[in-house]
């Protein structure tokens, strides 16, 4: 496969002001860039039809699937946003100026912020159906998950607004010449994002977790029991449904998923290998495809969501009264 690369200016009539940019004719780039597309619409159809089956269908409205509509709406921006983003300032000059620069890089960093929120909630969630079943109901409520996610997306702004203060004060720090959008985050920033974004919620998820699949396994085999024993399975309560067990598997692997999709990254982040180069691209690309899984996910474990598209797609939620559809 032959392939060329020359670099030339973004801005010539800015000379030794303006960035240069590799110009690669590679078929092989050509695929990428069309296949990444592609990505991209895939992961703003499959999320927005996450979205609206759960705003719309009442039956869907609990506490498990506001933190998946959270989720989801944060993965939506992801493919409608960030991605695109990325590709483009990956693939061509910036032409925006530098306040557009930053308000896209900004945004960037609060929906992943966001994204890494979402799925500590949801593991928490799940710890509490599996291990604490009796109460679930009573500490979990949809008032109270409401809450959570909107202090998950504040504190995420929060958090973007320290880490990129001075960014924050100084846009144009954003590029080091015309044609450039690149935020650098100095080395304490960088550890900061590093314990708060990736390291703290890689260890709450993991021992939530493992707590959880170990509450789940000794339940199972105590349902398998209880059934051997020949006693009626709802004579007496064993903990966790085996609804919410599936819930549990499910959602295992979702956090696997993410946690595969965002390591590549923060683990090169340790180590310092995240340059701009071609080879760190795909790391970023990887990081952002966990957006367009997560769905996927849900299509392939929750039959609700199988029969929520069916309604979406046959346009029968249109109809009066589609919101109150029993799904589950």
């Amino acid at each position: 496969m032959e392939s060329k690369v020359h670099s030339e200016l973004c801005f010539p009539q800015l000379a030794n002001l303006s960035c240069r940019k590799s110009m690669s004719e590679s078929s092989g780039d050509v695929l990428l860039n069309v296949l990444l597309s592609l990505a991209c619409v895939l992961t703003v159809l499959l999320n927005l039809l996450v979205i609206v089956a759960i705003s719309h269908f009442r039956q869907l409205h609990t506490p498990t699937n506001l933190l998946l509509l959270s989720l989801a709406i944060s993965d939506f921006l992801v493919g409608l946003l960030v991605w695109p983003g990325e590709i483009y300032v990956n693939t061509a000059c910036w032409a925006f100026g530098d306040i557009a620069c930053f308000c896209y890089q900004f945004a960037s960093f609060i929906i992943t912020s966001a994204s890494v929120g979402n799925m500590v909630l949801i593991s928490a969630d799940r710890y509490i159906a599996i291990c604490d079943p009796l109460h679930y109901n009573i500490k979990v409520t949809v008032k109270r998950i409401q809450l959570c996610v909107c202090l998950c997306w504040f504190l995420s702004l929060l958090y973007c607004c320290i880490l990129l203060r001075d960014q924050l004060a100084h846009p144009e720090k954003c590029s080091s010449c015309y044609g450039e959008c690149v935020i650098n985050v100095d080395t304490d920033g960088g550890i900061l994002d590093l314990v708060v974004i990736f390291i703290l919620p890689l260890s709450i998820i993991i021992t939530l977790y493992t707590r959880v699949f170990m509450v789940a396994m000794s339940q199972a085999r105590a349902m398998r029991s209880h059934v051997t024993c020949g006693k009626v399975q709802n004579s007496v309560p064993l903990g966790a449904k085996k609804s919410e067990l599936k819930a549990a598997r499910t959602l295992g692997v979702l956090v696997l998923v993410f946690l595969v999709c965002f390591c590549p990254f923060y683990i090169s982040s340790l180590v310092g290998d995240i340059s701009f180069s071609s080879s760190a691209h795909y790391v970023v690309y990887l990081f952002d495809f966990n957006s367009c899984v997560n769905p996927l996910i849900y299509a392939l474990f929750y039959p609700w969501f199988r029969k929520a598209v069916k309604h979406i797609v046959t346009l029968r939620i249109l109809q009066p009264g589609s919101c109150g559809a029993k799904l589950v």
